[in-house]
């Protein structure tokens, strides 16, 4: 950016850390973060549409190497799934979990993306002062609305295999008994279980990625501090770069294990 020079440490690190919000509404406290929307649907799209180009293209003969790619990538997340889950994976579970390994895979992976590279596009485009954020995992907004989506289909799932009055019963009677005087403990026990998993399914990955960019904002200020800041940023900056590499993909896995457990365990009695 041109005024990227102007800036102190804390500014320059606050403005790469900014989101593009738009209010919804006169005076409302909702707000849109427009750079976390588009860049996940975007990337959606994206890797819908590389999934798509790569089957429509498929063989029967000697694969292509885009072919044996995606083949390696969806026996690995097939074989996680059969791992965990016993039932027909096929119809749900492994589709669910290959579209969500690749999707939050794909929206790790903007964190390589240089920050003054992208903030100068955005400014040729919307000017000096628009900010956007090209890591949607990066907002806690996306890993708690994916975390909740989870959520929302794990209690679906629970339904469906016990019936609402079996998942009743068992939020009530399970782990300690049946008796009425403990309905109270199991039912806090239970409530403890179904809010926590969120959170944590949402926060770990959230925390993962903002600490990172975070970290590659810090290397890029020392290496605008001289020569020897410079080379020294750059080194360093390489090696995070590599080491991220092993974040970026493991946050994805860890994602859609997470998953896939909760989803496997809600089908399951206590």
């Amino acid at each position: 950016m041109a005024t990227e020079h102007a800036l102190t440490p804390s500014s320059y690190i606050e403005h790469h850390l900014s989101f593009n919000s738009q209010s919804i509404g006169q005076g409302s406290f909702w707000s849109l973060h427009v750079d976390t929307l588009v860049m996940s649907v975007a990337l959606g799209v994206i890797t819908l549409g590389l999934i798509w180009w790569v089957v429509r293209g498929a063989t029967a003969g000697v694969p292509t190497k885009r072919q044996a790619f995606m083949e390696l990538v969806f026996d690995f997340v097939d074989d996680q799934v059969k791992n965990i889950y016993h039932g027909n994976r096929h119809a749900f579970i492994a589709p669910a979990a290959l579209t969500v390994f690749v999707w939050v895979l794909m929206m790790n992976a903007m964190d390589f993306l240089p920050v003054d590279w992208v903030a100068a596009l955005v400014s040729a485009i919307g000017g000096e002062h628009t900010k956007w954020r090209v890591v949607p995992t990066s907002d806690i907004n996306t890993t708690f609305a994916l975390a909740l989506t989870v959520w929302f289909l794990m209690i679906f799932f629970a339904i469906k295999a016990k019936g609402l009055g079996g998942w009743i019963h068992e939020l009530f009677c399970s782990p300690f008994g049946t008796n009425p005087l403990i309905w109270p403990a199991n039912f806090l026990f239970n409530l403890i279980e179904y809010v926590s998993k969120p959170l944590s399914h949402s926060l770990r990955l959230f925390g993962n990625m903002y600490a990172g960019e975070v970290i590659f904002l810090l290397l890029g200020l020392w290496a605008a501090t001289g020569v020897t800041g410079t080379i020294a940023g750059a080194i360093l900056g390489a090696g995070w770069s590599i080491f991220h590499i092993l974040i970026v993909a493991l946050q994805a896995f860890i994602f859609m294990m997470l998953t896939v457990v909760y989803l496997a365990m809600a089908q399951e009695s206590h």
